[in-house]
């Protein structure tokens, strides 16, 4: 008896420029804009050059999301960056970026749910012996938040959104607002060439707190109207990031000088204590856990939506296609869990996330490949929306993320043969589920 493919259902098209704009910034704002202001201060001693890296590596993402949402308009479906590469380098590259682009996503939740659980052992301090637990049911909890539909982790990722941005703006006007009158401005130095490698090293710790703002990409083929929501979603949620992320470190920078926040791991939280008082690490707890939270929510989503175009076009077990009534490809999501299960209980993220920073740059660079070539190839392809200062912008982001991964290779041999390791035995991975699903692999 041959075997069925199991019925699947469509992807529910209910979402717009709230969730799109949620999804991108809770999906990016997190810890890392609390901790890294501290490292790149101990890296840069001069407050306008720090101001201006942060600047610099915002326009790039602006400049790096008008380039996706045209690639993302042209291809308006679930699984985000494999399909364009696909299209552009054929099936196996596409099937190779989409397994990276999922492993990338997939330890997310495990690595989120750990630090919420240490958040809340803060918090509630005799939950200490049961660390592990704590974050499996926060695992539990967001994944039976998802498993009904699309809807319900729509309105969580709003929710949790807004509340993040709502008690970072006020972080950020207590600072420029409740300023002791004896603050110390940062004194000005010049940049050596000592210093250079630090610059860098600095850029590349900007970089990584931008990580998530191409998630838009994972949803558009739940979207009303991928054509005109997408772009929209994209520039004004890199754009808005951009701001904030710019206001966070001046607000930080006008209260504190250099010098003092050099090294510390949370930044932020001194400048709210001299701000606020006593009264801060309340409200640093509070902006710790609704930036995680969001994070978690959103990741939840993503990659069970990798899995569902994998699946859909051959390239993973058919199960993973099944959605049920209120849009969640809900095997998918529970494979997901699994997964992140695993990791919680028995992993040690260092390396993965290491491991992940290496493939998601392979990835996003293969995406900005993708475009170049696509315009060049397929021309007259519908393009509802066209990349702004193209090929400027593109060629810029490409050779900025070749560079990256380059800098992350060279510095992280151990994840860069992990890398090569599961590039060779993708071959056959890949040649299996070909076979197995009867798909043309040269079409």
């Amino acid at each position: 008896m041959e075997n069925q493919t199991p019925k699947t259902h469509q992807l529910r098209k209910v979402l717009g420029v709230a969730f799109g704009l949620a999804v991108v910034i809770g999906s990016t704002i997190g810890v890392g804009i609390l901790r890294t202001p501290g490292s790149i201060a101990a890296l840069i001693p001069d407050a306008k050059i720090i101001m201006a890296c942060w600047i610099l590596i915002g326009l790039y993402i602006i400049l790096a999301a008008s380039s996706y949402a045209e690639l993302t308009t042209m291809f308006p479906k679930a699984g985000g960056a494999y399909n364009y590469i696909k299209r552009a380098f054929g099936n196996y590259l596409g099937f190779l970026n989409g397994w990276f682009d999922f492993l990338t996503n997939a330890i997310a939740p495990a690595y989120f749910c750990i630090v919420l659980s240490e958040y809340s052992i803060l918090m509630f301090p005799g939950l200490a012996g049961f660390k592990t637990l704590v974050a499996v049911s926060f695992l539990t909890f967001f994944t039976a938040i998802n498993l009904p539909g699309i809807k319900s982790g729509s309105f969580v990722q709003q929710l949790t959104s807004v509340a993040k941005v709502i008690l970072f703006l006020v972080l950020i006007v207590g600072c420029f607002t409740f300023t002791p009158e004896n603050r110390i401005p940062a004194e000005t130095t010049v940049i050596k060439g000592g210093l250079l490698l630090g610059l860098f090293k600095s850029l590349q710790l900007i970089m990584g707190t931008y990580d998530g703002w191409m998630s838009v990409s994972f949803f558009a083929e739940e979207d009303q109207d991928p054509s005109k929501n997408i772009p929209r979603s994209y520039l004004l949620g890199a754009s808005a990031i951009a701001v904030l992320y710019v206001l966070i470190n001046a607000a930080i920078l006008y209260v504190l000088p250099v010098a003092s926040i050099a090294g510390t791991p949370l930044a932020a939280s001194d400048a709210a204590a001299a701000a606020f008082g006593g009264w801060s690490g309340t409200l640093m707890t509070a902006v710790a856990i609704f930036s995680v939270v969001g994070i978690l929510n959103a990741y939840m989503l993503i990659p069970s939506r990798i899995l569902f175009g994998l699946g859909r076009d051959g390239f993973f077990v058919a199960q993973s296609t099944i959605v049920n009534k209120g849009g969640t490809p809900y095997y998918s999501l529970l494979i997901c869990y699994a997964f992140a299960l695993v990791l919680t209980i028995y992993s040690s993220f260092e390396q993965l996330f290491g491991l992940a920073t290496l493939m998601m740059t392979a990835v996003t660079g293969f995406a900005f490949a993708s475009l170049i070539k696509l315009r060049n190839a397929e021309p007259d392809f519908p393009r509802p929306y066209k990349a702004f200062a193209y090929p400027f912008s593109t060629w810029l982001a490409l050779v900025v993320t070749i560079a990256l991964f380059i800098g992350f290779a060279a510095s992280d041999n151990v994840s860069l043969y992990w890398m090569v390791g599961f590039t060779v035995i993708s071959y056959p991975c890949y040649r299996f589920f070909v076979g197995k699903n009867n798909k043309d692999t040269f079409e």
